[in-house]
């Protein structure tokens, strides 16, 4: 094993600064093909930031019972939804697999053994998002999955564990939802999707996630489920909300945050995401 770290460390050197951290609001997987304010902003941010050596990703939708990362060489595309136009599931980002750095990575995680897997790929949480970052598909990318037996703390924790990818080149990417209540959606008289449009609810518990995050706050945030019943619509179920957590756990003491994509849609979905990045 040291053997291995050691290759792993000759063939990522660390850097100067850090590599930004980053959780998306990825929302409808149509995002992934649009070319609209959501994925241009995608774009551009990829444009702004150094160009990673590899790509993991904390997506909602690889939910497990333990922790996993892939670690085959060329990772598949997942069409992992329904009742979307043919173009979408047509969709293939062909970004290679890094079995190294999985198993590097597996290594870094004192709390749990991590098992490497070569059956799951690319769900829309990342290629949706990914895709439009870095359409060469040149960079490897991979998934480290979400133990659903786990509360919150639990994967806060874990995630402070993945720092020293960051001084790697490794940019960390969660990818969900703030707010992600599909069961209330509704969408304005308009009948688009994507125009600003929020419950109250959703907007105020938005707010006050944003508030938490820019006062550095991760204690509430960690224990949502008690900031009242405005917070339970928000989060019925945890899976779009822990990549969140595994973003602002990696906030170090030279790091700012910034929120981008700051917009409700659907009346219960939030698009805001976060950027944290060394000063």
């Amino acid at each position: 094993m040291l053997t291995s770290f050691k290759q792993f460390t000759d063939e990522l050197p660390e850097q100067g600064p850090e590599m930004p951290v980053l959780f998306v609001g990825h929302g409808s997987p149509m995002n992934g093909i649009e070319h609209n304010e959501f994925s241009q902003y995608w774009k551009k941010l990829a444009q702004e930031i150094p160009v990673p050596k590899a790509v993991l990703v904390v997506s909602a939708h690889w939910l497990s019972r333990g922790t996993h990362i892939t670690a085959m060489d060329f990772p598949k595309t997942i069409h992992d939804f329904g009742g979307f136009p043919q173009a979408l599931f047509d969709v293939q980002y062909p970004a290679p697999g890094d079995p190294a750095l999985a198993k590097e990575t597996a290594g870094l995680i004192h709390s749990t053994v991590v098992g490497l897997d070569h059956d799951w790929g690319l769900d829309h949480g990342t290629w949706s998002v990914v895709r439009q970052m870095y359409p060469q598909a040149t960079i490897p990318v991979l998934q480290l999955s979400i133990d659903y037996t786990k509360d919150a703390q639990y994967h806060y924790n874990l995630a402070k564990e993945l720092s020293a990818l960051r001084r790697k080149g490794v940019l960390i990417l969660g990818s969900g939802n703030m707010v992600h209540n599909l069961r209330m959606l509704a969408l304005p008289r308009s009948g688009s999707f994507n125009e600003a449009y929020g419950h109250d609810w959703a907007i105020h518990m938005n707010d006050t996630f944003k508030k938490l995050i820019s006062s550095g706050t991760h204690d509430a945030l960690i224990r949502y489920d008690q900031l009242g019943p405005e917070a339970r619509l928000a989060i019925p179920t945890p899976e779009h909300y822990l990549p969140l957590l595994y973003t602002l756990a990696l906030h170090g003491k030279r790091d700012t945050v910034s929120f981008f994509n700051d917009k409700a849609v659907a009346g219960s979905l939030t698009m805001t995401s976060v950027k944290i990045a060394n000063a």
